[in-house]
């Protein structure tokens, strides 16, 4: 049977774009993370939800970002809170508050590294109806 030189030049094509294509991008699951919603409130467009979170030892959140701004308490334990360039690193133990800003390009990670479990007690300020976070893929960082 002959070779078809259409048929040739369909599998270059082919091979090519399979070559070219981006490679997917796939979001980094939490795990040992569990939440419980302790309040909602809706006003003129905003939600406020008051949210306790409680991570494992070993737990992380994923790689994520919010749609609006997170005001965090640490009421137990340490997190390990990294950002998208793999290099910013923060450590807040009990007691400690912190702000997460909003947007896709403020992508981060919480992590327990320590023994104990880190309970936090969360204010998210969102756009109403908005996800409490929005899931991303590592950036690159040695470490999910």
């Amino acid at each position: 049977m002959p070779i078809s030189y259409r048929r040739i030049a369909l599998a270059g094509v082919i091979a090519t774009s399979a070559a070219l294509a981006p490679e997917i991008a796939h979001a980094t699951p939490a795990y040992g993370v569990s939440g419980v919603i302790i309040s909602k409130v809706s006003v003129g467009g905003t939600d406020y939800i008051l949210r306790r979170i409680t991570v494992q030892p070993g737990g992380s959140t994923g790689w994520h970002y919010h749609d609006g701004t997170l005001y965090a308490y640490v009421e137990a334990g340490t997190l390990t809170h990294t950002d998208s360039d793999c290099v910013t690193t923060n450590s807040y133990g009990a007691g400690a508050a912190f702000v997460e800003p909003s947007g896709p390009h403020h992508v981060h990670i919480g992590r327990n590294l320590g023994t104990t479990p880190v309970v936090l007690d969360v204010l998210y300020v969102d756009p109403a109806g908005s996800p409490l976070s929005e899931d991303a893929a590592n950036p690159g960082c040695p470490f999910q």
